[in-house]
């Protein structure tokens, strides 16, 4: 009974998620995350564009809430704005605008569309950038297109700071699958070593210090080949 539970509180967290998204538009939301609190529903919505997704003194947000409470029937539902400063290195912004431009201009010029995606993050500092296009481009075969540029990791822990998303776009000849994953210059690689005056000196000391070792080792063992004859 438990487990039944459990799935229906996930699938109606994904519903309200869906339903925020597609309520405010494609493009303009990243992330919606939901918080439960002792006073009712904390939904956190993560945009660039806060004006359109507030509204004109709020209207838009308050019939958002409105909708929420009477669809979910959620008990005191709050509605939070988590502005996204650097848009650029959001995979989900994005892979969105990508799989807009492609639904607005056409699969044909899919290549004009990822390209200029790509100088985007890559001017705006990015440590690295990955965008797969999957589908009927341009022919009538499905395949499968990469873009990239920099450094972005695929295993181990460091993985995990790539933001990665993906989007649909639904195009005349069929339909485009998109994959964003974009690494940011504040992101923290623990494999990272940074080599500054310090870690020279530090490495300087330590070879000074093996090369005196080995001095000694060598004199140690003359005198010992000296005592022997």
């Amino acid at each position: 009974m438990e487990e039944k539970n459990v799935v229906k509180f996930k699938k109606d967290e994904f519903a309200i998620r869906e339903f925020v998204k597609n309520s405010l538009g494609r493009g303009k939301v990243s992330k919606v995350r939901i918080e439960y609190t002792p006073v009712g529903e904390r939904i956190i919505i993560s945009t660039h564009k806060t004006g359109l997704v507030i509204g004109r003194g709020g209207e838009r947000i308050d019939e958002l809430t409105r909708k929420l409470k009477k669809r979910f029937r959620l008990e005191n539902p709050r509605l939070d704005i988590d502005e996204i400063k650097h848009p650029e290195f959001d995979a989900q912004l994005v892979a969105d605008d990508i799989a807009s431009g492609l639904e607005r201009f056409g699969p044909l010029r899919f290549k004009v569309i990822s390209y200029r995606a790509l100088q985007r993050i890559v001017e705006a500092k990015a440590l690295g950038v990955e965008i797969r296009l999957s589908g009927k481009l341009p022919g009538a075969r499905a395949k499968t297109w990469r873009f990239s540029q920099g450094y972005l990791k695929k295993t181990g822990e460091s993985a995990k700071v790539v933001d990665k998303s993906q989007a649909r776009a639904e195009t005349k000849p069929g339909t485009v699958g998109v994959k964003v994953g974009i690494l940011a210059p504040d992101a923290k690689l623990k494999d990272k070593i940074l080599i500054d005056d310090e870690l020279i000196a530090k490495l300087k000391s330590n070879a000074q210090f093996a090369e005196a070792d080995e001095i000694a080792e060598k004199g140690k063992s003359k005198s010992r080949g000296k005592k022997k004859q």
